[in-house]
This record gives C-alpha cells, structure tokens and sequence, in this order.
C-alpha cells in the first residue's frame, strides 16, 4: 500500500492548512531505527556468508567421497547441496538488493525483494520434498517386490551422513539469530534444516540398515522427514502470504490498537486505517483521525504524538502515518464509508469493524 510518507517513524497531520511536526525528535527516532535496521542486516549478510562457506565446502567433501568411493549416491546427495547453496545465495542476493536506496519510481525502496526471495525458498524446498516422496515410492516398490538393487556402501553413508550433520548443524546456529529477524535468512536456514534433517536420516537409516538389512527403511525415514520438512515450512510459507497480501502482522491487535487511541482524549471517530509489513519485522500504519474541532494548535500536536505514542512504542509499528482532521469535509480520500457510520452510531468509543 503506497502512503504519502517517504521516511520512517513519519506522522502527518493534516488540518486546517497547518502542519505540526517534531522534526528533531523525528529525526532521532529515524537514525535510532536505521541503526538497529543496518545492525541486523549486516548480522545477517555475516552469517548467511558463513553458512554458504560450510555448504559449499561439504559440497565439495561429497563430490569427492562420490568420486572416491564411486557412490552414486553421495554425489546426488552433492547435487542436493546445491539447492542448499543456491538458497543461500539467493538470500544474500536479495539483501543486497534490498539495502538499495528508494527512489522516486521505488519511494518504499527494494526490501521486498526479501520476501519474493524466500517465497521462492519456500517454494523450492516444498518441491524438494515432492520430488523425495516421489523416490521413496519408487525405492519402497523395489525393495516390495524383491528387486535386486546396488549394494549401498553403509561406511561412507555413515561417514559423510556424520560430517554432513556436523556442518548443518553449525550452518544452522550460525543463521539461527539473523532469521528471527528475517524471513529472508528463515527461508534459508530451512534449507539448512532440511539437509540436517537428511543427515540424521542417513545416520539413523545406515545404522539399522548395518545391523538388520532392512533396505525398506531408507525409504521409510525418507518420508518421514519430509513430514516434518512440510510442518517447518508450512509457517514460514504463511508469513510470506501475509506479507504479499498485506495482512495485519500477526503480533498486532488493530481492534485493541483502535480502542486505545479512541482514548486519547479529544478524538472522536478512526475512519480509516491500515497496518501491514513490507517485510518481517517492519511494520508500518496509517490513520485518518477526526478530532474535536474546538482543539487548539497545541492540543491537536499533543494528541497526535499520543497517538504516535501507542502505536509505535506500545505495539512496534516502524512507519506511522497519522493524518488529524478536524472536518470530516476536510478529507478527500476514499475512505471505508461504513467504519465511519458504524463508529458514528457507537458514540465514536467502538473500533471500526471492517479495514
């Protein structure tokens, strides 16, 4: 949703020809946001760095135990590291873009380009574990009907099942502070999971295998982590959806939000307002207010930093937009009619039912 606003933290009231504004303290809150936003992002850039270094090293290690040992199934598991590297590179990609400056065709900036990236990772591993069941059958129907198949080298199944979980695992502590942040490091540290995830299947599939010949299990444990794959990606895919729909952050009760501001003292009705994210952990709103007409110059400015007060340091909205008006004659935009009639014949005290 596009909005007059063109920086953070910005509130605009508009009112009888008079603006009222705290520029400085504005202005401070703004670098305070951008601090804490470049702090994150170069945690970020740092640690998805790191884990596309111990991914793509193992890589390397399985393409050579492949080669070594002549497993053609350690060098399709190398063939699946590289889904894991491309995701990773696919985030940092996105990051990098994302810190471009906005400009006048782009006045919200490219942070989006996150979303669309872990939408795409998100995607991609829902694909990955469509293809993993799809092998499963067909190695449970050879297995069923007494097929003879390759002889599986359990030693280096186990061996590089062993380090592969070592590495993944560290991978994923590395990227586990950033993607509580950002969806964009979440959709790759899934990833990492997933291939962890892999891993322990391989070690626990190798070893019952070693002991029992029981092949039926690889298959098995197969299916079983796609599972559990599906469950960890079934949020993250949510969020995106929220995001791209420009659904209200779940974190955020716009109906007790809306009740708290009809509150202050000197509003009458909320008839318009909107809360969403550009991207995880940046919220932004806007609201059109009508306010007693008998308010003083003064009396408007500290109610709207009231206002500002609730959303941004009580429910963590990144980007206000707050627009006072005195006159409902005053407003020209398309509002959502009904929220004003409801609201109107609630006394002005009742949030509006429908944004």
């Amino acid at each position: 949703m596009a909005t007059g606003a063109t920086h953070d933290d910005h509130d605009h009231d508009d009112h009888a020809g008079h603006d009222h504004h705290d520029h400085a303290g504005e202005g401070r809150r703004h670098d305070h946001h951008d601090d804490h936003d470049h702090e994150f992002r170069d945690a970020s850039m740092r640690s998805l760095v790191i884990a596309l270094a111990l991914i793509s090293g193992f890589m390397v290690v399985e393409v050579i135990g492949g080669i070594v040992s002549g497993s053609l199934a350690l060098l399709a598991d190398a063939g699946h590291m590289i889904t894991d590297a491309a995701a990773i590179g696919l985030a940092l990609l996105a990051l990098a873009v994302s810190r471009r400056e906005a400009t006048g065709g782009s006045t919200f900036g490219f942070r989006r380009t996150e979303v669309l990236a872990t939408m795409v990772n998100a995607i991609s591993l829902w694909v990955i574990a469509g293809w993993i069941l799809w092998e499963a059958y067909h190695r449970a129907i050879i297995h069923i009907s007494h097929s003879e198949t390759e002889p599986i080298q359990i030693e280096w199944m186990l061996v590089v099942g062993g380090i592969g979980l070592v590495v993944n695992i560290v991978a994923a502590w590395v990227l586990h502070s950033s993607a509580q942040h950002s969806m964009n490091v979440e959709g790759a540290m899934k990833h990492v999971i997933a291939d962890m995830l892999g891993s322990i299947g391989v070690i626990v599939s190798g070893v019952i295998i070693y002991f029992t010949e029981w092949y039926i299990v690889d298959p098995i444990l197969s299916v079983a982590i796609v599972l559990i794959i599906l469950a960890s990606t079934w949020r993250l895919t949510i969020k995106v959806y929220r995001v791209l729909m420009e659904s209200v952050p779940e974190h955020i009760e716009v109906y007790g939000m809306t009740n708290e501001i009809l509150e202050v003292e000197g509003i009458t009705i909320i008839h318009d307002i909107h809360v969403w994210a550009l991207v995880s952990g940046y919220d932004m709103a806007t609201a059109h207010i009508l306010v007693d007409p008998a308010l003083t110059a003064e009396e408007l400015e500290t109610t709207r930093l009231r206002v500002r007060d609730i959303m941004v340091n009580r429910y963590g909205i990144s980007h206000a937009t707050i627009q006072l008006e005195q006159s409902a004659q005053s407003c020209m935009e398309d509002h959502h009619v009904n929220n004003l009639i409801v609201t109107a014949g609630r006394g002005g005290r009742e949030p509006c039912r429908s944004f």
